[in-house]
């Protein structure tokens, strides 16, 4: 599995706190069978400010670390970006670090409780310059958790998303996680990622336990193409391919879901 949001690079947000916290991060990755991790620290003004080069150096030096301990795990670089209205001037100015710095994907946060003035005219000016918008876990967002068709017309407009493991599972709690379900049944969903800011908890990666959900409820095509075939595209650079039909969920699920 590709693993698309991570907090792992240590000391430079609210993840891993040092060097071996990272490690400890990269170790779990591995055994949750990821192969792969991009690493997105928080880059917000006045609490974040995380340079381009500071995250390309910080990705360089926790390689070196991982391959000298031989764990089986490939940091890539990349940044959650808050949806700050000067984003799109940053991002043409150069100042800004794409997944996998190939200036095709941007990871974008938008705040807990509330949507940016203006934020689609923002989300529109990242698009013009050739560079699509994944939406970093829009299931914990108040308003998009009372209004979900807000993420389906953004996805109409070509603006992906990504739901976050521990939402799917229930441990953001259950709002969050009928949410979820809503997200992904209403087709504005496309890549599944731990958020990880810690090596346990509901902070950790638990990647599989949510694959293994998702595949339950809606077909192991389209739980792969969240964790495996749609991150492979970031990694080249490529547009996604056409999305797995979901299989409906059953009965019980839905019931379960009211």
């Amino acid at each position: 599995m590709i693993d698309i949001h991570t907090h792992i690079l240590p000391g430079l947000d609210d993840g891993a706190r040092d060097l071996e916290a990272a490690l400890q991060m990269a170790r779990a990755a591995a055994n949750d069978g990821i192969r792969c991790v991009i690493a997105t620290p928080h880059v917000i003004t006045g609490t974040f400010e995380n340079e381009r080069g500071q995250i390309l150096a910080a990705v360089d030096e926790l390689n070196t670390a991982i391959s000298a301990r031989q764990i089986p795990v490939q940091i890539l670089p990349g940044g959650e970006y808050r949806l700050e209205a000067d984003l799109p001037d940053r991002l043409r100015a150069g100042n800004v670090l794409t997944l996998n710095d190939n200036r095709a994907w941007l990871l974008v946060e938008l705040p807990a409780s509330l949507l940016p003035p203006d934020y689609e005219r923002t989300l529109y000016n990242i698009q013009l310059q050739g560079v699509t918008p994944i939406i970093a876990h829009p299931e914990r967002n108040q308003v998009i958790i009372k209004h979900p068709e807000i993420l389906k017309k953004m996805s109409e407009r070509g603006i992906l998303a990504q739901l976050t493991s521990a939402s799917i599972t229930g441990s953001f709690g259950k709002e969050v996680q009928k949410c979820s379900r809503r997200l992904i049944e209403q087709g504005s969903i496309q890549f599944l990622a731990s958020d990880a800011h810690s090596y346990k908890g509901h902070r950790g990666l638990g990647l599989t336990a949510a694959r293994e959900m998702i595949g339950k409820h809606y077909g192991e095509d389209y739980a792969r193409a969240l964790v495996e075939d749609n991150p492979a595209c970031i990694l080249n650079g490529q547009s996604l391919s056409p999305q797995p039909q979901r299989t409906k969920p059953s009965w019980l699920h839905r019931m379960f879901d009211r």
